[in-house]
């Protein structure tokens, strides 16, 4: 045990001085939930109408109740039949706000889309929700940490 000891205490002083110099450069920052979607043929103006009149008025409140911190589009133009042409992203605090399940912030949500779509059913919700599949198809999510660089003394 003496020799566990022995090795755990300069492995902790390590890795705490080497986190210590990985940020002597930069500030971390916000978090983006980047996900990216590739429109189906014929479908890019539907899909903007059902972001336009489903996905905003939802984030919109989303954002006003605090989940997130902002949201935004991005559009790309493809440069492969694979590449996405719309991405989605949400601003969070941190990681932890980002990726970690939280039941009052699910809780929430329910009744944002209970509110937007006029109906508790979620089997109802969930049916007009599922539009958006035939109108695009969902590539992947990314989690991306902003960094503010620090200003050299």
């Amino acid at each position: 045990m003496n020799a566990f000891k022995m090795l755990l205490v300069p492995m902790v002083f390590l890795v705490l001085v080497a986190s210590t110099f990985a940020q002597e450069h930069y500030t971390e920052g916000t978090v983006r939930a980047v996900s990216y979607y590739r429109t189906n043929p014929g479908q890019f103006d539907n899909y903007m109408k059902y972001l336009r009149v489903n996905f905003l008025p939802q984030q919109e409140e989303v954002k006003k109740q605090g989940l997130i911190l902002d949201y935004y589009l991005l559009l790309n133009q493809p440069t492969s039949p694979d590449d996405w042409d719309v991405a989605v992203v949400y601003v969070h605090k941190n990681f932890g706000d980002a990726l970690d399940f939280n039941q009052g912030e699910a809780d929430k949500m329910k009744e944002i889309q209970s509110k937007h779509f006029k109906t508790k059913d979620e089997d109802k919700i969930r049916d007009l929700m599922a539009k958006r599949f035939d109108m695009r198809t969902f590539l992947g999510v990314k989690y991306l940490r902003e960094v503010v660089l620090k200003p050299i003394n």
